[in-house]
């Protein structure tokens, strides 16, 4: 007989099935409902308080320049520095392997590295941003404004153990644009901390720059300061030589020697100069910099563009200066605005604990009210007029800034120019002056030794040759120092050290 097989189950595990969908259920509800109270808080919360705009950290630089410069007439008038066919031929330029490899370093990557951790731009960054929350503040006028308070009964009277609860609203309805030009000058202030943000890294950038040119200039100078004292050292030992062996005088080698010390001398001062400066480009890469090769390339002289007519509206100077211009402007609208009145909604709640509410006059009654207000300030005592006219010469003052940053820009401008244009010049007559000396170095020496010239003749010949070579390198790598500084001048930094576009401690300049 066959019997019948039924199906059997657990109701434990029917339990635990239940159980663990249940749980799911219940997670994925909360997860849910989660996020659905997380979009009604933000919806409600972009109703009561204004939005925080995180833009502020990068530049838009053709809103930033988005000016026309017109600096007062008298100003003007500035003679123009016309462009030499010298500059940029042999003497200055210098051929360079754009390959990078371990131990070199570009001039571009080395700035990137110190604007990147320098603690000014930091400095200048958290400012920027303290600003940006000045225009929240300003903002937050346009949404209602809550107050709570509690106050008590007259301590004199019969009332004086009643408590009064007080909730009061208020709601802008119109202002005749008090809160606009407020925000106005909240965000052209905003728009002056980022001038000073690329202020703050065009200077860093002409710093380390700046460096870097007078750790390759002393690294030169030092290895012609060698070369001299290799020189007079070698001239010393012939006039000993001769001296011993009876062809020329014991006082020979004696005055070769205080050429020889005069040389270790200007050796250590060139050593000291050199170690100076690699300290100082330490303290701005954080790395030691001592068997760093620092490359500069052709393109540091061919984009500076140094004879053409500078962008002033691109100048970090000129921006800030316009920036304070707009600044005062604005402030001066909010002060004339200030006697306007001001329209609100208002609305109150009281509610009486332990007495009469005094308005109703029932013991513990609660009261509530609505209405519109209007409010102005009629009269300060001449307050307003005063704020006026301090606002017409604060903005007065930011013109006068402008045409003073316009004329520094121009002076300098030119003064680098004609600065380079003659060390051009003087670096071709340096190069003459070498070749002579080496030459007559060469003739002095065999004379010297058919004794028809001192070994002072000599030593001098020793001296002038080395010297030319140190004033010819000298001369070069001011050229390159005063092209550093113009490049800060005209506001070139970011485009010649490759700063555009790339973020610099969450900074970033668009084109």
């Amino acid at each position: 007989m066959c019997k019948a097989k039924y199906l059997t189950f657990s109701i434990k595990k029917l339990n635990t099935c239940i159980g663990l969908s249940l749980c799911l259920n219940s997670m994925v509800y909360a997860e849910t409902k989660q996020g659905y109270f997380q979009d009604i808080q933000q919806s409600i919360g972009s109703l009561i308080r204004p939005k925080t705009d995180e833009s502020f950290s990068t530049v838009q630089f053709s809103q930033l320049s988005n000016f026309q410069v017109e600096p007062d007439p008298i100003y003007q008038q500035l003679p123009v520095v016309g462009a030499s066919t010298e500059v940029g031929a042999t003497a200055f330029s210098t051929a360079t392997n754009h390959a990078e490899v371990q131990g070199r370093l570009s001039l571009q990557d080395a700035v990137q590295i110190a604007v990147k951790r320098n603690p000014v731009i930091s400095q200048a960054l958290a400012n920027l941003a303290a600003q940006n929350a000045n225009i929240d503040v300003a903002k937050a006028q346009y949404y209602p404004q809550l107050q709570a308070g509690l106050n008590t009964g007259d301590f004199t009277s019969s009332d004086r153990g009643r408590q009064l609860y007080t909730i009061e609203a208020n709601q802008l309805l119109y202002d005749f644009g008090k809160v606009k030009s407020s925000v106005d000058t909240q965000k052209n202030k905003l728009e002056a901390e980022q001038a000073n943000v690329l202020l703050n890294i065009d200077e860093i950038s002409t710093e380390t720059a700046r460096s870097i040119i007078a750790v390759l200039r002393y690294r030169v100078l030092l290895n012609i300061a060698q070369d001299q004292v290799k020189g007079v050292s070698r001239l010393h030992e012939i006039a000993r030589l001769r001296s011993e062996a009876g062809i020329s005088s014991y006082a020979d080698p004696v005055q070769a020697q205080s050429y020889v010390e005069y040389a270790k001398t200007y050796l250590l001062t060139q050593q000291n100069k050199l170690r100076q400066e690699e300290q100082k480009l330490r303290t701005l890469l954080g790395f030691d910099v001592s068997r760093t090769e620092f490359i500069i390339h052709d393109e540091f002289l061919k984009k500076s563009d140094l004879y053409r007519a500078p962008q002033l509206n691109a100048i970090p100077s000129m921006i800030a200066a316009q920036a304070e211009i707009e600044v005062a402007k604005s402030q001066k609208k909010q002060t004339e605005l200030s006697r306007y009145p001001t329209v609100s909604l208002t609305a109150s709640l009281n509610q009486a604990l332990n007495g009469k509410n005094p308005n109703t006059g029932k013991k513990d009654d609660t009261d509530s009210s609505i209405g519109i207000s209007m409010s102005s300030n009629f009269y300060q005592g001449g307050a307003v007029s005063s704020q006026i006219r301090s606002a017409t010469y604060a903005e007065q003052a930011a013109r006068s800034k402008l045409n003073a940053a316009y004329l520094n820009i121009m002076d300098s401008s030119q003064i680098a120019r004609e600065n380079i244009e003659n060390m051009d010049k003087q670096i071709w007559v340096l190069i003459d002056r070498e070749r002579s000396t080496a030459k007559t170095r060469e003739l002095y020496e065999e004379q010297y030794k058919l004794g028809k010239r001192s070994i002072l003749d000599l030593l001098s010949s020793e001296q002038s040759f080395h010297s030319s070579r140190a004033e010819r390198e000298s001369a070069r790598y001011d050229i390159y120092d005063t092209l550093a500084m113009y490049i800060n001048v005209v506001g070139k930094s970011r485009d010649i050290y490759q700063l555009n576009n790339t973020k610099i401690q969450g900074f970033e300049v668009q084109q």
